[in-house]
């Protein structure tokens, strides 16, 4: 009764509504989020939005790494449906033609843009961040972006400039005055303000804070070094397996990195340089934030923001010392979980008619279920009256979800009601050998390098991952090949540094999670027994 009176009210409500979509992607965003509760997050934008809108605490991604990540979550398919775990093939030549949720809304009569990074780059999207298909019109790119790289960074230690991990600059002393984030608003903003009526899905993808930290001076300011500290225990645990653990091979062609003479691949980066690192990365994350609320004010001007739905994510989270580790690459839920924020116009807010100034009715909802990234496209495709099918057949059906709108939460918590949910994510991360390597690269091995691949399955209560010799040619795991297993218990320990796999009172517990996972999302949909784990 309640799924049908669901869907007659959402029904009922789009057709009384011109709806536009704004789906703000940030690269590399962990939960470093004032409304995450993050007390070190210097972020009064998103927080404002946050008020307005529905709030995921426990938002998964599927691979922790950008390529795949965006593949999966923009054709709502998993990673093993599309065997993209690099960025080197392009799922419509190589698998099979899915539709993209940016597709399926052109295809029933929006206007769709891509500005920044949406699809990644290169051939994973076919070196057109998959255009014409996608798009309605051309994507759009910062000039600036070619600078990405260049040796424009300097310390106090340095002589010249270098190509640094951490380099905060004076934007007026940029190539072309600019950056590209600010490029990208400006795009963003153009777009907005040439729209003649006609209901759009946008797609703004901001850069930062995704490395190197390249982001104004300015910023700073909110971020005194004093503030943060290393994460404890800032170590590797000894009771997991090497081929968990993600070298950070990226961080160290930095050039400051590179001059901390660290022996590969278990000399820590020294507490000190450390510190730098997560305040340039906080810095970075607070001058987005200051772009994204200029991009929401423009709504305000051109008065849509009225019926435009935003929906704010990432594409996966980022490591900031924990277990020693730094960047995406694993499966660690500080890698895996993202933010996710839905502000829906006349649901999540109202605006209220008894007030002479207008002002908005704040009702944030915050919805501790847990949801993964495969379930955004069936959700904004709900709130736009085109809905999806789950995918029956993975292979064979071009326009399907493997994941499962996410709206009934919504309308529940309006509700104050509570309903069964799915309570499990699933995640995976590949490797080319159990020992970590610069090359292969075990952080980012090219399809043909992948030896084993590591699954994990996220409960409200646990992590289960078991990594899998894996085959290349066949796209194939082999359960009865297990080369390590870890196991969180979330109750006690939150930051994922005790490994109790081994231990005999979670036997019972590991076995039934390694069925899960082994049996995969179709089965949890439906199987009642994950929603005690």
């Amino acid at each position: 009764m309640f799924f049908m009176l669901y869907f007659i009210n959402l029904i009922a409500w789009c057709a009384a509504q011109k709806q536009n979509f704004l789906l703000i992607i940030v690269d590399d965003l962990r939960t470093a989020l004032g409304c995450y509760g993050d007390t070190k997050a210097y972020t009064p934008n998103i927080d404002h939005l946050a008020t307005e809108a529905a709030i995921f605490s426990q938002a998964f991604a599927q691979q922790a790494l950008c390529a795949p990540s965006r593949n999966s979550f923009l054709t709502s398919r998993r990673p093993d449906t599309l065997h993209l775990y690099d960025f080197y093939s392009y799922w419509r030549k190589d698998i099979g033609n899915f539709t993209t949720l940016p597709q399926h809304f052109k295809n029933n009569g929006f206007i769709t843009k891509s500005i920044g990074k949406v699809f990644h780059p290169g051939i994973s999207s076919n070196n057109s961040d998959d255009n014409p298909y996608s798009w309605s019109e051309t994507p759009f790119h910062p000039f600036t972006e070619r600078y990405k790289d260049a040796p424009i960074c300097q310390t106090n230690m340095q002589i010249l400039p270098a190509q640094n991990l951490i380099c905060p600059v004076k934007v007026l002393s940029m190539p072309n005055k600019t950056l590209p984030d600010i490029e990208i608003l400006k795009e963003a903003k153009y777009f907005l303000s040439n729209q003649a009526g006609n209901p759009f899905f946008l797609a703004v993808g901001f850069q930062k804070p995704h490395i190197p930290f390249k982001y104004p001076k300015k910023y700073l300011k909110y971020h005194p070094l004093q503030k943060f500290k290393v994460p404890q225990p800032y170590k590797w645990s000894k009771n997991v397996s090497s081929i968990a653990y993600n070298p950070w091979n990226d961080l160290r062609k930095r050039k400051d990195v590179a001059a901390l003479n660290l022996k590969f691949p278990w000399k820590k980066i020294p507490k000190s340089f450390a510190k730098l690192i997560i305040q340039s990365y906080y810095a970075s994350v607070t001058y987005i934030d200051d772009l994204i609320g200029k991009l929401i004010n423009q709504l305000e001007v051109l008065s849509i923001r009225k019926n435009t739905t935003i929906i704010l994510m990432s594409d996966h989270g980022w490591s900031l010392g924990e277990h020693t580790e730094w960047a995406k690459y694993s499966n660690y839920d500080v890698a895996l979980r993202v933010p996710l924020i839905i502000s829906i116009p006349g649901l999540t807010y109202k605006r209220s008619k008894e007030k002479a100034n207008n002002s908005l009715e704040k009702n944030p909802l915050f919805i501790n279920s847990i949801v993964e990234l495969v379930d955004i496209f069936p959700t904004i495709a709900d709130l736009a009256n085109i809905s999806i099918p789950i995918c029956s057949n993975e292979t064979m059906e071009i326009t399907c979800s493997e994941g499962i709108s996410f709206m009934p939460l919504i309308q529940a918590a309006l509700r104050k009601k509570s309903i069964l949910w799915k309570e499990a994510a699933f995640g995976q991360y590949p490797r080319p050998s159990i020992k970590p390597s610069i090359h292969p690269n075990s952080d980012e091995p090219r399809l043909k390098e992948i030896k084993a691949m590591g699954y994990t399955i996220r409960t409200n209560k646990y992590r289960y991952t078991a990594w899998l010799s894996f085959k290349s040619e066949t796209k194939l795991p082999d359960w009865n090949d297990i080369i390590a297993e870890e196991l969180y218990n979330h109750n006690n320990d939150e930051g994922e540094n005790r490994n109790v796999a081994a231990f005999q009172k979670y036997v019972k517990l590991k076995k039934k999670l390694k069925f899960l996972l082994q049996h995969g999302w179709k089965n949890i949909l439906s199987n009642k027994s994950i929603y005690y784990l």
